[in-house]
């Protein structure tokens, strides 16, 4: 059975958990393949909420073997506190499923993180400072350590002792930190967090085939999103992983053609969080009604999103870069109070239209949106169930986005309920 992904369309934060939680009904395998605890995503289910930061969504059904992949980075105290949570809201994630090839984010990276954000200054990142970047640089360089060598202490210890000599140089001659202790960490990692987390180290590669070949309904789960791609988003404001669709190949193990769907997710407007350019922001009463209307605060972090109108020309690159099925329409509710709502169709850049975002960064800092202004529809969605109880300017907004996409969007969120969804005939 192929495998479908998720993968979010603009910034982030466009509900992909939610909308993980509602397909994994038809599932039997939901992975994470990317990104780490710095990417949030919620679930509310019977008027509970669910922060899940490392677990995948799916962990709500009990039907579900979730997976953490290999793409992902893993700090295995917050992963150990997320577990501990949601046994306590009788939650069973004893089925999770952690790749041995995941990278362990260690506490010289969380160091590392913040001490070069508050380098960087006005230049900063806006990286929620987690270790995030840095552990996916010791990746990359071949000096990480992996969820695998929880297993094995003198190997942890010899690959421990070399990383902490070198990022100690680090941390005393550039940034002027007191050197970290090898011998603290080793002994919180191999005898606190080894003993819990080494039980459910596996070879996720083959759990996630033996399903597909099975005939099993699998699910890749993304975070972040596609402009926060470290190739294909807005760098250097992004992630430090691949969040778009191929980031799921790499980050499980699986290969293109077991993929058959891949779904986009896009909130009804715009959010972002951090620096970098974001051609439809609001800088006015629009964007604080957005962020009051849309409860638009970082799940882990708590910031402020910045807010602006949808923009269907970051939206025609995200069909491009994910090669998109269909897209998922999140938080629809939240333009309810709106007398007209704008839709970016294209920009303007240097006195020329453009439908699709300029590779040059300088050209996208400079890029002006094209609005076009649609009609709101002024009554409460909340209450809707079917796609027939959906005001006609509400249905009109939705088809006029899913023409200027390219693709269709067959589903359409209500509210931040589990339930919270109808369905759109294409």
């Amino acid at each position: 059975m192929p495998a479908t992904v998720v993968v979010g369309t603009q910034w982030g934060d466009e509900g992909k958990g939610k909308l993980t939680d509602l397909l994994a009904g038809q599932m039997d395998v939901v992975v994470r393949y990317q990104g780490g605890h710095n990417a949030g995503h919620t679930v509310v289910v019977g008027g509970e909420t669910f922060a899940l930061q490392l677990v995948p969504s799916g962990v709500l059904y009990p039907h579900i073997t979730p997976v953490i992949g290999n793409g992902v980075v893993v700090d295995p105290g917050v992963l150990l506190d997320e577990l501990d949570a949601l046994a306590a809201k009788g939650v069973d994630a004893s089925r999770l499923v952690i790749s041995g090839n995941a990278h362990l984010i260690m506490p010289y990276h969380q160091e590392l993180d913040r001490v070069q954000e508050r380098y960087l200054g006005k230049n900063s990142l806006g990286t929620t400072r987690r270790g995030i970047g840095p552990a996916y640089a010791d990746k990359a360089a071949r000096v990480g350590l992996r969820v695998q060598d929880l297993s094995d202490p003198k190997i942890f210890r010899q690959k421990l002792e070399v990383a902490v000599k070198e990022k100690n140089a680090v941390l005393a001659k550039v940034y002027n930190r007191l050197p970290l202790d090898a011998d603290e960490i080793c002994a919180r990692y191999l005898e606190q967090y080894a003993p819990r987390v080494v039980p459910m180290v596996a070879d996720a590669v083959a759990v996630v085939h033996e399903a597909l070949d099975a005939g099993r309904n699998v699910l890749l789960e993304g975070a972040q999103a596609t402009f926060l791609d470290v190739d294909h988003g807005t760098y250097p404001f992004v992630t430090s992983s691949n969040p778009t669709a191929g980031g799921a190949c790499t980050g499980t193990g699986v290969g293109p053609l077991a993929i058959s769907t891949v779904i986009g997710i896009a909130k009804a407007y715009v959010t972002r969080v951090g620096a970098g350019p974001f051609p439809t922001e609001c800088l006015d009463q629009v964007s604080d009604l957005l962020v009051e209307r849309g409860h638009e605060f970082g799940t882990n972090t708590g910031r402020r999103r910045r807010c602006g109108w949808f923009d269907a020309v970051m939206a025609r690159q995200a069909v491009r870069l994910n090669s998109l099925s269909e897209v998922a329409l999140t938080k629809l509710d939240v333009l309810d109070v709106f007398e007209t709502v704008k839709v970016c169709v294209a920009y303007e850049v240097d006195g020329e239209r453009v439908a699709h975002p300029p590779y040059h960064q300088s050209a996208l800092h400079r890029a002006v949106p094209v609005y076009e202004e649609l009609p709101g529809w002024g009554s409460d969605l909340t209450s809707v169930t079917d796609a027939g109880g959906l005001p006609p300017a509400a249905r009109s907004y939705v088809d006029f986005l899913a023409e200027q996409i390219g693709v269709p969007i067959r589903t359409v969120g209500v509210g931040p309920g589990r339930e919270q969804f109808v369905t759109v005939a294409a």
